[in-house]
This record gives structure tokens, C-alpha cells and sequence, in this order.
């Protein structure tokens, strides 16, 4: 593959590797979605990376020839946020620059043609933070646009750079659902807006008229879309420019304790009195689907829309289920495909004769991608077309091949295209082949390995790591590291947050298994957790430790550490209290619950009212509750193994005081421990900085306990 000098200009200049270490894994460059034109001829691409020498970020957007496989720099900087394909030529675009001449805190918009960006012209400046543009050509030649941004109650938008500042700062609740992961809720919410661009041939003009489509549907809520911190994956623009879907949370119900999601069609030309709910709650033939949806998406022909939806109402991991409806506001006519298949699709694309939908879902520790035909009935079974690794977007070209986007845990992008049977007919890009950060990872890195465990009558599978220069004949510390959700995996796949790879390189073997709670496995195992968070999931950990070492010799289970967050990090206050946690050398908990009694100071109580089997009350404080039989403090007197604590301040899924609680415990009790919290960072660490200290302490701490580092001292 040849790769001129300009599509270089963001690839860091690192030195090779022999093992990747935390800073390289952080400066590497981080890859967008390949995104084809409507010719399939080419895609665009962001790349970006950070430099800790300069502390900066860069990017550029980078052009894949899909014919010659040619990478070259498209654009360098990171003024272009979005682009969209549409107007009269396939290289027709319509782009948005994240800022405006007015510097008022709004965007611009530009239309181009993507050979010449030189010719750009500027077609609005609109005075809002918009993003999230979807854009189709009409008949007329006029193009109709969708974006979309915070409103008032009472529809416009909100711009929070000329918004008036209160001289109080106090918030005053009615409801719960007071905050989300780390934002506190206003009277703000998201809205979907539409927009003409008149004219053709690439010359456009604006009036400045935007038509809110969502704001003004209220019930016991206001409906929101794309819904708090979601994007424009929950709406859509009909091929004709003619109608508008998005989804909103069902507005009858409280918004902490459901997870029941509406999705409403509406004329482009009307407003949010014309929107009619497509899927609302006892109105298809399926009674049952009550729960959230996800992906509202036109067929090519304009004639249907497919989306997914789960059952539960009050249960964010449920198994989706693919459903059609007609694009026809007096039959939406709902049907589901392949309803019966065990598995939990995710993203979907239709093909180009609008008879096949694509969708991806987790499968076996990988997300493949599996053509559904619009003709599948109940016990239509998928096959899916692609295998390892987790697909970040695709796209179906032309031809009706996809140009698929993905990662593996050895890859941090492969841009790739497979024909609807799956044979792959070109892989056109794989950083490992080309970042010099990532140079010499490869799938020889990673294993798996099935064992068997006493709560389920399927064997759990387990990943395993190889740091560089593995030698079967040498032993290396273990580093056992817990999935969180604890609905979720381990996947095949890259992570610039825990990069099993960095771990391994360290000088351990890291295994990564996939318990109870899994998903990608059925749906029964993914359910099992529930009600039994310290039961099930513990019990299959140890289970997988027993395997490894009756079985991996070069595996040294005498200094393994283990480590997780979110679950991952409950498991390991879990681990702590009982005889698991004896087995380890130190422990890491990243933003983890230490005391279920504190469940309801979260902000989704729908996900404690269902892993808990119900709404936290007086029954909590006593055995047979899960909330009480399942608390880590029940057992603090077993505590004993040193134990590294990350809190952040921002993380209002689980609140700080969880991790000062289990610091303050262990210190009280003696334990070796540290606290590590950052007053900026929510849920994750994701500045740079942050994560460099954030990977340098809690390596610090686990190589000196598993006798990697010869340092005097953790601290």
C-alpha cells in the first residue's frame, strides 16, 4: 500500500516498539470511520493524536481511494467537525466548521465539492453550537438538512456563550433524574432542528429558518432527542427529504426508572403538534416491546424504517430486537426480523435495494456483522459475515460490498471492505501495520480459552494477553482484570482507557474473562446477573483463576493483581472481602460501588431496581435483599490485600464518596492502600495527562507487589 507524504502529516513520530507502553498507546493516532462517498470511490477519515512533549492535539481528515487503495491528506486541522455527501455530483458536500465568524459560540456551514475544497463556499453561520448534520437532495435541487442542539422550553435554540448568567447558582429539582453521568439536568434538552438549503448545482442559500421538531411533546417528561449525551444516531431524514424520525424517552413515564424509549415520524414541513409515535407502548402487535430503542433508520427506497427495541421497560440490557415499520404515518405496520435470535444486535445499514439489513451485534467476545433479509421470519438464524474484532461503523457501497471500520486488541483501526457473503475483498489499512506506536502487535498477542463453571451449563470463555517477547517456557505474573456493566464483555477490540496490551507489556499475562453478565453469549447469561451480583459472577472469577492455574504454566498465579472498574471495580471490593482476594498480590478498583446500600445516590434507578430486583426500601437493611447480602462492607473484616483506589470527582454514575469510603476503610483497617482522584474526569480518565499519571501510579503499584519492578516502595 503506498502512502504519500501528505497523508502523513498526523501519524506521530514515535520510535518503533518493542512493547507499548502507556505514553506511546496514549500519543498514537486515534482513527474516525471511513466514510464513502455515494459513488464509492472514496472515503474520509479523521485522524488525530496527542503530544505530550508540546501537550497539543492535532488532526486531519485523510481520503482513502477505494479504488487504488491511495491514502493523502484531504484536510489539516480540525476546523471541518462534519461532512455529509449530498448535492448534484457524488463528490458534492456539505460541511460544518465548528465555529463562525460571529465567534459567537455558533457553527458554520459550507457547501463544496470534496476534490476542490479550495472553492468552499460559505452557505450560513448559524448562532448555536449545532452539530449532528444529515442532509439528502430533494427533487427541486434544494437540499433539506437535519442538526440538531439544546432548546428552551419554549423551542429555540440555546446558546450557552450568549445565554445571560444568573446571579444565583442554585438548582431547584421537582423530579428525579437530577443529573447523568456527568452533567447536571436544566430545563435545556436536546433538540432535532430542519432545515432548506435553496437552490442546486452547489450554490445554496439560507433563510436562517430552522423548524424545531421536538420540543412542546410533554407528558409526565418533556421528550429530548438525540436523548441527554447520545448523537445523531437517534434520528434520521427520509431519502426524499420529505419526513423526519427521531426517538425521545416515553414522556409518561419518570425518566430515572424507565428505560422506555417512543420513536415519532413527522413531516419535514411540520412540527412537533404533527408527530406520531411509530412504536409507542401497546399500539404494534408486539405488547411486549416496551423498552428502549435505538437507530431509526430510512430504507434507500424510503418506504420502510428499521430500528431495534428490547422488551424490558425498565432494563437498558435487554436483548434488542430488530423490528421494520412502513414509512407510512396512517400503517407503520410494525414487524420484527428474525425475532427469536439469541442475540443483541446494535448498529444497522441497510443495503442499497433496501431488502437486507446489516446490523452488528456482540457475538462469542467479537461484534460481527450479519445481513438480515427484510423476508426473515421469527426463527430466521443470521450468519454473520465478518469475524474478529468490533466494528466502530459501516458503510454498504454501491456494489453492496461494506467498507467496514473496526479494532482489535492489537489494532487501533482496520478499514477493510466484505461482500455481503463474507469474503473479504480488500483490507485497505491497518495501524498496526503503519503507526509506529503500534508496530509489531498482531493477533499472536492474543488467545482465548473456554472453562467450565458451577453457575452456568455453558463453558465462559477468557482472553489472554501476551506481553512482548513471550516465552511459553518463562512464567509471568498474572493480571486478572473484571468487565464493569456488569452487562457488557471484554471484546476483541482497542481501548485507549484499559489497553489489555499496555497491561500485558508490563510484563504479565493479563487474562480478561467474560462471567455471568456477558453479553455475546445469550441472553440467559447476560440475565443471570440479576439479583446476584456477588453470587454468580464471583463464582465464575474464580472458576476462570482455577483454570489458569491448573492449566497455563507459564501463567504466575503466586504474584497475579487484579483489576477493574465500574462493576469491574464492585467485583473487586467483592474480591477483597472473601477468599478470591487472598489469591492476588494487590488490587485495583476504579470507580466502583463499595457499599450497595448507597445504590439510589446514582441517577438510573432503573438499573438498580432491576440487578437488585427492586426499588431500594426498608427490606435493603436486612439478609435475603440483595442490597444487603451482596454489600463488599459486609466483609471488611477479610480485608487485607493492598489495594490502589480511582475515584473522580465528575463520575455521577457512582459517586466519589464510594471511593472515599473504601480509601477511608482500608486505611482504617490498615490495608496498604492509595487514592487516586481527578476533580475533571466523570466515569473514565480520557485527557491524555490524566491517563498517563493515571496508568504511571497504578502501574507503580501493582509492578511493585507482583515483583515486576525492583522499586523499595509503592508509593
Amino acid at each position: 500500500m503506498r502512502f504519500p507524504y501528505s497523508a502523513q502529516v498526523a501519524l506521530t513520530t514515535l520510535p518503533a516498539a518493542l512493547g507499548i507502553t502507556p505514553e506511546l498507546m496514549l500519543a498514537a493516532n486515534r482513527y474516525g470511520v471511513a466514510a464513502p462517498n455515494p459513488s464509492g470511490d472514496f472515503a474520509l477519515y479523521t485522524v488525530s493524536n496527542y503530544t505530550f512533549e508540546t501537550q497539543a492535539s492535532a488532526s486531519q481528515w485523510n481520503k482513502l481511494d477505494l479504488k487504488t487503495g491511495e491514502i493523502s491528506l484531504w484536510y489539516a486541522g480540525s476546523d471541518i467537525s462534519e461532512v455529509v455527501f449530498v448535492g448534484p455530483t457524488p463528490t458534492s458536500i456539505i460541511y460544518i466548521n465548528g465555529t463562525n465568524a460571529e465567534g459567537d459560540g455558533g457553527i458554520s456551514l459550507y457547501s463544496a465539492d470534496a476534490n476542490d475544497l479550495g472553492s468552499a463556499k460559505l452557505i450560513a453561520s448559524l448562532p448555536a453550537p449545532y452539530s449532528g448534520l444529515k442532509a439528502v437532495e430533494t427533487e427541486s435541487g434544494d437540499i433539506h438538512f437535519l442538526v440538531y442542539t439544546k432548546a428552551y422550553p419554549n423551542g429555540t435554540a440555546y446558546n450557552e456563550a450568549l445565554a445571560s448568567t444568573p446571579a444565583s447558582t442554585a438548582r431547584i429539582y421537582t423530579q428525579t433524574y437530577v443529573r447523568h453521568w456527568d452533567t447536571w439536568l436544566n430545563k435545556e434538552k436536546n433538540a432535532v432542528f430542519g432545515g432548506v438549503l435553496k437552490g442546486g448545482y452547489g450554490s445554496y442559500s439560507f433563510s436562517g429558518e430552522l423548524t424545531n421538531y421536538v420540543t412542546g411533546i410533554c407528558n409526565v417528561t418533556c421528550a429530548e432527542s438525540p436523548y441527554d449525551q447520545s448523537d445523531q444516531s437517534d434520528y434520521d431524514i427520509s431519502p426524499d427529504g420529505n419526513s423526519v424520525v427521531f426517538l425521545t424517552k416515553d414522556t409518561s413515564l419518570p425518566l430515572a426508572n424507565y428505560t422506555a424509549d417512543v420513536i415519532y415520524h413527522v413531516p419535514f414541513t411540520g412540527t412537533a403538534k404533527d408527530a406520531v409515535p411509530i412504536n409507542a407502548r401497546g399500539t404494534t402487535k408486539y405488547p411486549e416491546a416496551q423498552g428502549a430503542a435505538t437507530s431509526p433508520r430510512f430504507s434507500p427506497s424510503g418506504e420502510h424504517i428499521a430500528y431495534f427495541q428490547m422488551n424490558g421497560i425498565a432494563y437498558e440490557s435487554d436483548r434488542n430486537i430488530l423490528y421494520v415499520a412502513n414509512a407510512d404515518p396512517e400503517n407503520f405496520n410494525v414487524t420484527a426480523l428474525a425475532h427469536d435470535w439469541d442475540r443483541s444486535p446494535d448498529t444497522l445499514a441497510w443495503s442499497k435495494d433496501s431488502e437486507t439489513i446489516f446490523v452488528s451485534a456482540p457475538d462469542l467476545g467479537r461484534e460481527r456483522i450479519f445481513p438480515v433479509p427484510v423476508s426473515a421470519g421469527d426463527s430466521y438464524e443470521p450468519k454473520n459475515i465478518t469475524d474478529e474484532g468490533v466494528p466502530s461503523g459501516f458503510y454498504v457501497l454501491p456494489d453492496n460490498t461494506l467498507l467496514v471500520s473496526d479494532s482489535k486488541i492489537w489494532t487501533s483501526r482496520d478499514i477493510f471492505t466484505v461482500t455481503a457473503e463474507g469474503d473479504v475483498v480488500k483490507t485497505y489499512f491497518q495501524a498496526n501495520k503503519v503507526d509506529p506506536a503500534l508496530s509489531g502487535l498482531g493477533p499472536e498477542d492474543v488467545s482465548e480459552f473456554y472453562y467450565s463453571s458451577n453457575t452456568s451449563e455453558i463453558k465462559q470463555q477468557a482472553w489472554i494477553i501476551y506481553p512482548e517477547g513471550f516465552d511459553e517456557s518463562k512464567t509471568y505474573p498474572l493480571a486478572f482484570i473484571t468487565h464493569g456493566g456488569p452487562q457488557g464483555a471484554h471484546f476483541n477490540s482497542w481501548s485507549t482507557r484499559w489497553n489489555f496490551k499496555v497491561w500485558a507489556d508490563q510484563g504479565y499475562v493479563v487474562i480478561a474473562p467474560n462471567p455471568t453478565a456477558s453479553s455475546g453469549w445469550g441472553q440467559n447469561l447476560t440475565d443471570a446477573i440479576q439479583g446476584r451480583w456477588g453470587q454468580y459472577p464471583y463464582w465464575d472469577l474464580v472458576h476462570a483463576w482455577d483454570y489458569v492455574n491448573s492449566t497455563l504454566t507459564y501463567v504466575d498465579t503466586e504474584n497475579g493483581i487484579e483489576a477493574g472498574a465500574s462493576f469491574g471495580g464492585y467485583m473487586t471490593n467483592w474480591i477483597q472481602g472473601h477468599e478470591l482476594g487472598r489469591r492476588f498480590k494487590a488490587l485495583v478498583t476504579h470507580d466502583g460501588s463499595t457499599s450497595t446500600l448507597n445504590q439510589y445516590a446514582s441517577e438510573e434507578l432503573w438499573f438498580m431496581n432491576h440487578d437488585f430486583a427492586g426499588p431500594f426500601n426498608q427490606t435493603g437493611f436486612a439478609p435475603g435483599s440483595p442490597y444487603y447480602d451482596w454489600n463488599p462492607l459486609l466483609y471488611v473484616e477479610n480485608w487485607a490485600t493492598p489495594h490502589f483506589v480511582v475515584h473522580n470527582s465528575l463520575d455521577f454514575r457512582l459517586p466519589v464518596s464510594e471511593g472515599i469510603l473504601l480509601f477511608n476503610m482500608l486505611q482504617t483497617r490498615g490495608v496498604a492502600s492509595k487514592l487516586l482522584s481527578f476533580p475533571d474526569e466523570n466515569h473514565w480518565v480520557l485527557n491524555p495527562e490524566n491517563s498517563l499519571v493515571w496508568h504511571t501510579e497504578i502501574f507503580k503499584w501493582i509492578n511493585y507487589y507482583s515483583g515486576i519492578s525492583n522499586a523499595s516502595s509503592p508509593y
